[in-house]
This record gives C-alpha cells, structure tokens and sequence, in this order.
C-alpha cells in the first residue's frame, strides 16, 4: 500500500495531468481508466483469454480481453457473467465488492468457455475474493496457490462485514478445484455476526492447502443469546485432501479437510475427507478432524466418508465430530476408518449447556484411533453436555496397525464414555473388539444419567470393559454391577459373534463395508427393537435400505432378514 501510494505522488508532482497530456500529443494515455463495461444496457458476458487484447470488448469469443488485471476494472451488475478460456492460465486475482454481484434469479456467473476448466493462479492473493455482497456463482474453474501454500490467501474467499447484520443470498460454487492456499475455500462473517444464505457447494476438490480445504467461521459464540452467521447450507460431493497443517500454528487447530462454524441448517453429503493434518502443530491444544461441526444448529452429517486424517499432537485427527457448542445436529450414515483419532466424536470442552440434542446413528467406525488409544471408535465427553443418542452404529476395533508396541497395550475402545454428561443413550450397537475394551467409561453411570440397552459386545479375545475403576469380563457381572443393559427388569443386550463376513479385509468404501453387516440374525433377532427404548431409527439403514418393523441392531440390515 505505502509502495502505491509513493507511485501516485510521483505522477503528481510532475505536473502535468492526464487530460492535459492528452491535449498535448492528441493521442491516448497508457495506463489511464476507461470504463471496460459499456455504459448502459446489459446483462453481459464477458470473455478473457491469453491470446486477447485488453483494448477489446471482450463481449464475444473472437474479441476477448487478455487480462484478469483488466476483468477486474468491471462493476458487475445482476446476471453478467465473466468467462476465462478453458484450458489456459491466469495470472491475477478477482474481487467483487458491495454494490455489485447480482440475486438469486439473475447471479454474476463467473465460469469458464470452450474446451477444460480455466486456472486462476493469483501471487501472495486470494484468487477470488467476494466482499459484502452474494448473487454470485463461481464455476468450472481450478485455483493454484504458490507453491509453498500462503497464509491470508484463499482459493475462494466470501466474507460479509456489513454492519447492518444482514446475511447475504444466494452463493454458488461447483466444479471447482482450489489447492495451494491457506484454505481453498474460505466463507466467513464479522463481528455483526451475519454472513451468507443459501449457499451450496458441489463437485468441488480442495485439497494440499495449509489450514483447511473448506472452513465456514463467524465471530464469537454467545450461549445466552446464540446467533449464526451462516443460513441454508447444501455441502455435496466436496473432496478434501493433504490439507497438512501448518507445524507453527500451535495455539488453535490446523489442517482440517472440512469446518463448519457458525452455522444453522446445513448438510454435508456424499462428500470424501481424507489425509489432512499430518503437519499440524505438535504443540497445539487441539487438533484438525476429517469433517467437523462447532458453534452450531440443525446441521446433518450424512452418506459420507472420512479416512486416514491425522494429528501432529495428541489431541483430535477424527473423522467426524460434533463439537463445542453444536445443538440438534445428525452424524448418519457415515463410513470412517483409520484416523489418527475416533470414528466420530460428540463432544464439548465449553461450561456453555450450548452442547444438546444430538444424534450419531447408523455409522461405521472400522479401525480408529490408530495413533491415540485415548479415544475410540466413538467418542462421547464433554462439559455439561446433554441429550445424546448414540444407536444403530457398527464399530469394529483391531490391534493390527496401532503405531507402536506402547499404544498396542493400551488398546482403544469401541466407545469411550467420559465424564460431565447427562441424559446420554446407548442403544442397539454392534461393539467389536479383538481384545480391546469394548467400552471404557471414566465414571460408573447411573441409568438415570446414561444408559446402555440393546447392544451386542463382542471381542474375537479375550472380553473386557472398563466402568469407572472397575474391569468386567462378562456382560452379566457388569449388567448386574452397574444396572445397565436392563429394560422393565429384563436382561437386554448381547456378546454374541454378530458373524461380520469378512470382518479382516480392510473397509475402503460404502461397497467394502458390506462385510460389517451381521449375519447371524437368529443370535440378533431376540434383542429388542429401537421401538422398546423410544428412539426413532429414522426411514433408513445404512446403505439406504428402508427399515422394516423389526429392525435388526447395528448401522446395516442383514441381508438374510426377512
């Protein structure tokens, strides 16, 4: 900035002004403003392409402009649409500000024309930013970062600070690849606290990017009187991978796949996280996840997938979680498998109560927790955290492929149950284990605060689960001891073998984890149905089979059932 302005009180102390100049020679000024859209009428369209010319109209293929440079002296109105030659590459970086951009049913489009999808590779800057405005869609475009990925520069970056608290409409980006940047997508709110609405975000790859490959944000949360930046999202088919971390960013968590923050009704489906955070801080305090909600409401978490996602620290490298302050929230239908941390983890770190209302049904957790024993298949804990349903998930937990000899000892649990919640329930989960605890509490709850029914626990070793400082060996001494595993008096649950087929061959997709469905219906059949604890299994199993009337345990429905 102070280099600009030092350029400009240059020119003016020459003393003679562009007008004048102009007078002088009778010919045009290099470098003087001329208005690159006409001056009335419109929509337009717009073409850029390397083999243009800035002095164009660029309102048609054959007369393009040559830079983004140029592109970007244009105040956009409803319905323009900026085009880039598929296929090339561009130097430069984008920026829409308030007063442009257009509605809902006439956007701004910025695409790209002919054959491939055109790159946008900015120096040291985001490659398109959107300020304080909305009516904009962003498509079949790639985004390339420097190669060293640069702190404060985003792929995509829409950030509302108007003051007014008024969220913005309408945001559209599909078909889109941004690597190379802090984040590859990046929407965020001020401290008003309003952001974006109706946002979708489809068939788009973020991935090698330094902090996240896609993050949502808004200001700080307030539990008395919680508002959300964000408004109606629709997450589908997004890839996020190799997003590292950045190893000097050790005072909050780095190299997620997929954040969500501040948000209220939102779903993310059908969408892949894998291989983030290997070179997240080693000293941080918290630690990145594969797809991951806080600050929170109404958000669904379904038909995805998250695997292999790490941790520099000890803390976090999940696949899925619930965090602080998240309320009236799903995790459904989700596959996760070899994270450094737990399949899917609800928690709350926070004294806020904010933390409620949650739900983590039909999952698969194969082989979690690999790097830190601490935690499990599924992970539930937190600072007054209340109202959580825990049913009809799958987790299968092995030895084979824990880090070291130290961490194979202290083997992670199919769930881990922590301290500070209340109104927890437990039900009609497939548990297994190839020794490991099946379920490790840190506390000895009552029914009154958790409770666990209808579930089977299996171990292929020797049978084992821990309940505060207590170590049981059968499911009745422990059933007996702790009051659990009971309905109206009656015995509930089971530690039969559920006859997972396959159960050692590696889960790789949702086709692959067909080997976690039981098979053994006529061990299973006699456990109670969702019905007998009052939980609603909602319409589905996993693989999207509709439910029958008698529903058989665990994420999947045997296939042999009648």
């Amino acid at each position: 900035m102070n280099a600009v302005k030092r350029s400009r009180t240059t020119r003016t102390a020459a003393g003679v002004s562009a007008a004048v100049l102009l007078l002088l020679t009778g010919c045009e000024v290099p470098g003087v403003y001329r208005p690159a859209r006409p001056v009335s009428g419109g929509p337009y369209t717009f073409y850029v392409s390397p083999d243009g010319d800035d002095e164009n109209d660029g309102l048609t293929p054959g007369k393009p402009w040559r830079t983004l440079d140029h592109a970007n002296d244009v105040r956009f109105k409803p319905g323009d649409r900026l085009r880039l030659k598929g296929g090339e590459r561009f130097r430069g970086t984008l920026s829409l500000e308030k007063g442009e951009a257009g509605s809902a049913t006439r956007p701004v489009v910025i695409d790209s024309y002919g054959t491939g999808r055109a790159t946008i590779a900015p120096r040291g800057t985001s490659g398109i930013t959107v300020r304080n405005t909305a009516g904009v869609e962003i498509r079949n475009l790639t985004f390339v970062g420097e190669r060293r990925p640069r702190r404060e520069a985003m792929g995509i970056a829409f950030h509302n600070s108007l003051p007014n608290a008024r969220r913005l409409d309408h945001v559209r980006i599909s078909n889109v690849e941004a690597s190379g940047f802090e984040n590859g997508i990046s929407i965020g709110a001020g401290k008003n606290g309003a952001g974006f609405s109706d946002v979708r975000i489809a068939d788009t790859s973020v991935h090698h990017n330094l902090e996240a490959g896609l993050a949502f944000f808004g200001p700080e949360f307030e539990a008395d009187d919680p508002t959300y930046a964000h408004e109606g999202l629709r997450i589908e088919r997004v890839k996020a991978y190799g997003n590292t971390g950045d190893p000097t960013s050790d005072e909050r968590n780095t190299g997620s796949g997929i954040a969500l923050g501040s948000v209220r009704d939102a779903k993310v489906m059908r969408s892949v996280s894998h291989d983030n955070g290997a070179k997240s801080a080693a000293d941080a305090l918290e630690g990145p996840e594969g797809v991951w909600v806080y600050d929170s409401t109404r958000v669904v978490l379904e038909n995805n997938k998250s695997y292999r996602n790490r941790t520099g620290s000890r803390v976090d490298g999940g696949g899925f979680g619930l965090d602080n302050n998240v309320s009236s929230s799903v995790m459904q239908y989700n596959l996760a498998y070899g994270n450094d941390g737990p399949g899917f983890l609800v928690y709350s770190g926070q004294p806020t109560g904010a933390h409620r209302n949650n739900t983590v049904r039909f999952n698969m957790s194969w082989d979690d927790a690999r790097k830190l024993p601490e935690y499990g298949g599924i992970v539930a804990y937190g600072t007054r955290m209340r109202n959580v349903d825990i049913y009809h998930n799958t987790v299968l937990m092995r030895t084979a492929g824990l880090k070291s000899a130290e961490e194979a000892n202290d083997r992670p649990p199919a769930l881990r149950l922590r301290d500070g919640m209340t109104g927890v329930r437990v039900h009609n989960n497939i548990f297994v284990t190839d020794g490991g605890p099946l379920v490790e509490a840190d506390s000895s709850y009552s029914p009154t605060k958790l409770r666990l029914q209808g579930n089977d626990y299996h171990s292929t070793g020797r049978w084992a689960l821990l309940w505060g400082a207590k170590r049981f060996t059968t499911l009745a001494s422990w059933r007996t001891a702790s009051r659990q595993e009971v309905l109206d008096g009656e015995p509930t649950g089971s530690s039969e073998d559920p006859c997972l087929t396959d159960a050692a061959a590696p889960v790789t997709d949702r086709a692959g984890a067909g080997n976690l469905v039981p098979r053994c219906v006529s061990e299973l059949s006699g456990l109670h149905g969702p019905a007998a604890f009052g939980v609603d299994p909602g319409p589905v199993d996993y693989f999207g089979n509709r439910l029958r009337n008698s529903v058989t345990i665990g994420a999947a429905q045997a296939k042999d059932k009648d």
